[in-house]
């Protein structure tokens, strides 16, 4: 991407008025301030205003013109435009409207209404705001496709709410969304939970059982911690995203599917395909386009939002009158770091709603609090780490070390044991 994606912003009126377009394809993204009366193009030549570095996009692709509304053109390109879902007829101008599915051969590209004028200087709160209506702007461009969707991000981010927004926003809506998290089954289990199996296909399997792809026909199927994925379910996975289609445990009859795939992971996958960890090929069936969610600490316009959200649920299902947060509550929810982002967002606000006594939130509720560097910690998730560290500890002591056994004994996948050994610096034992 060179400087003309992005045209010269020197202050805060040269950019009012203008239409802000985001490009995304299956290795890279872009984005443009597209000013009134303004023309560019979009293609694969080296003097397209918009370069997109793909073999299915033709040198010159599209032309797009800004204005109210903005409009595109199809420049007699070899896999066309698409304007919510049909093709457009090449050299006819058509309008596009933010919420509109625009495809530019593989990319997709959403348009933004232009900022209204403002005598105010841009704020970090503002820049946070544009860049969080940004994302899910994205989302929901990406929704409307069938694209698969690979979504990274810190543990607890909020990757979950973007895989439940893009089925929500999709054709597919109304069809199940069916949620697996890799790392909550020992590996034995993980497959069965997955592809199903048939009677006999192992000991204990008395019956025939659908598995969670079969669930999610028609819908989506959402892997989270897609990374924590033994490698020779990560070969079967694949078979079915390239095939279509799903072979139970002891089965022979595979079975054709239509499912939508969304994972998430908060592991660096470019550097497990290094270490052999991650097969190079599901990585990029995934990645049909990669989106990251920012931790909670970046987008600190959403806290109060969140936070109002899951105390009325909480209060809801625990049959109590609504509560409101006090003026200390607010602003120690605003000024703490949230390492553990929307996860222990929600984990605090939950807590306060069974522990207030007034018709208020007091910071105390939250059981947050100020250390002395000036950094608020947790307590209690200091105390949770530490008795999941011991119970880890003792279950290796007990299995004389064997890992395998160990993440068996706690409910967790080997890789997931193994991730947790790395977060807390255990030493990986060997075998006695």
């Amino acid at each position: 991407m060179d400087d003309r994606t992005a045209p010269e912003l020197l202050d805060d009126t040269n950019w009012v008025g203008r239409s802000r377009l985001v490009l995304v394809w299956e290795s890279g993204s872009a984005t443009y301030w597209l000013a009134p009366g303004e023309t560019i193009t979009v293609g694969r030549g080296a003097d397209c205003t918009l370069r997109i570095d793909h073999p299915l996009v033709s040198r010159v692709h599209a032309r797009i013109y800004g204005g109210d509304p903005v409009a595109i053109e199809d420049a007699n390109s070899s896999n066309g435009v698409r304007v919510r879902g049909a093709r457009i007829q090449a050299g006819a101008k058509v309008s596009i409207s933010p919420g509109d599915l625009v495809e530019v051969g593989p990319a997709l590209v959403a348009v933004q209404q232009p900022p209204g004028p403002s005598t105010e200087p841009s704020t970090p709160g503002q820049e946070a705001r544009e860049r969080a209506q940004a994302l899910l702007t994205l989302l929901a461009t990406v929704a409307k496709s069938e694209l698969t969707v690979l979504l990274l991000g810190e543990t607890g981010s909020g990757k979950n709410r973007a895989a439940e927004s893009i089925h929500a926003q999709s054709p597919r809506a109304h069809r199940p969304l069916v949620h697996l998290n890799c790392a909550a089954f020992p590996e034995s289990m993980l497959e069965a939970e997955l592809f199903g199996y048939e009677r006999g296909a192992f000991t204990g399997a008395v019956g025939a059982k659908p598995g969670l792809i079969e669930g999610a026909d028609g819908g989506t199927l959402f892997l989270d911690e897609v990374g924590e994925m033994p490698l020779s379910t990560q070969a079967k996975l694949l078979g079915v995203i390239e095939g279509r289609n799903v072979l139970r445990l002891g089965s022979v009859r595979p079975k054709a599917i239509d499912v939508r795939f969304l994972a998430a992971t908060n592991r660096e996958l470019g550097a497990q395909i290094a270490d052999g960890a991650f097969r190079k090929d599901l990585y990029f069936r995934l990645n049909g386009i990669s989106i990251t969610i920012p931790p909670l600490r970046e987008r600190r316009s959403e806290i109060m939002e969140l936070a109002e959200r899951f105390l009325a649920e909480a209060c809801a299902r625990a049959g109590r009158a609504p509560l409101a947060f006090s003026a200390d509550a607010r602003n120690l929810l605003l000024s703490y770091a949230w390492p553990g982002n929307v996860r222990e967002l929600r984990s605090a606000v939950e807590r306060a709603a069974v522990l207030a006594s007034a018709d208020r939130v007091a910071a105390s509720d939250l059981g947050l609090t100020f250390g002395s560097s000036g950094d608020v910690v947790r307590p209690l998730s200091n105390a949770l780490d530490a008795l999941e560290k011991e119970r880890i500890v003792e279950a290796l002591e007990q299995l004389s070390g064997n890992q395998t056994h160990a993440a068996r004994a706690l409910g967790i996948s080997r890789r997931a044991l193994i991730s947790r050994l790395e977060q807390y610096g255990i030493p990986r034992p060997r075998k006695k």
